[in-house]
């Protein structure tokens, strides 16, 4: 009995522990700056340069920003639950890693997959934590976050290779394709309907919903007053704004990696 209730209040506690943490969801981007502490030209050059290196190398490397931690759990343990439920890297490779940042309360964490941590090593990490610690105190976020990004690259780089897309892109280009093939379809039909009705010019018929009846006029002129194929001037739905965007692949850490406050 004594057993049976220590054990309900270990679940219980577990469970109140998980109710006050907020995972946040999966950023869209690769450099995210949910605290406002970079302009908007740095970080968007940043986003791009860790999309680059996805695609040169397939590693997934994303930066985090945020006001504040939503977990009572040690920034470690919240890192790693972070890491899993985004699932960065490739599923097949582990090879990702994330540097978290929480502004109010001072402190950062780069958590590393596990097919990066015999190049992004713990003692990297925390050399990396430590260069960011005096740009951190004197406010200058855009030349701590830079660094960082260059040095995260350069020490990952050169164990993988990429197939020059992100993941995110490969599953634009199969929407794509989905998307021709549907196009397609619609613009067949629409030829074959075409060709159906131009016969029934020649024939002097015009086939309708009651049946077919006897064309009132030449053809020509009827051509003329239903010639809006191809007219439409609506916008085209292909492309969009914005920066690179990010996609895990499903990939894990082990809890690699290194802490620091500032």
């Amino acid at each position: 009995m004594t057993r049976l209730l220590n054990g309900l209040l270990v679940a219980c506690l577990t469970t109140s522990a998980f109710a006050a943490e907020v995972l946040p969801s999966a950023p869209k981007g690769f450099f995210n700056d949910f605290a406002k502490v970079v302009p908007e030209s740095v970080a968007s050059a940043l986003n791009e340069q860790l999309a680059q290196f996805e695609r040169d190398s397939s590693n997934q490397l994303l930066v985090a920003i945020y006001p504040e931690m939503q977990t009572d759990s040690s920034i470690e343990d919240y890192a790693n639950r972070l890491y899993q439920s985004w699932g960065i890297g490739l599923k097949d490779k582990d090879n990702g890693a994330v540097l978290l940042v929480f502004i109010q309360d001072r402190k950062m964490r780069i958590e590393v997959g596990y097919g990066l941590e015999a190049r992004l090593t713990d003692a990297e990490c925390f050399r990396i934590i430590e260069e960011l610690k005096p740009h951190f105190r004197s406010g200058d976020y855009s030349t701590g976050f830079t660094n960082a990004v260059a040095s995260m690259i350069t020490a990952s780089q050169g164990e993988y290779t990429g197939t020059g897309k992100t993941i995110a892109e490969q599953g634009d280009a199969s929407g794509d394709i989905i998307l021709l093939l549907v196009i397609a379809f619609i613009v067949f039909l629409a030829v074959s309907k075409f060709i159906h009705d131009l016969r029934s010019i020649k024939r002097h018929v015009v086939y309708g919903p009651s049946g077919s009846y006897p064309l009132p006029r030449e053809p020509s002129s009827w051509w003329n007053t239903n010639s809006s194929w191809g007219s439409s001037s609506g916008g085209s739905s292909w492309g969009g704004g914005g920066g690179s965007s990010f996609s895990g692949g499903g990939g894990s850490s082990g809890g690699g990696g290194a802490s620091g406050g500032w």
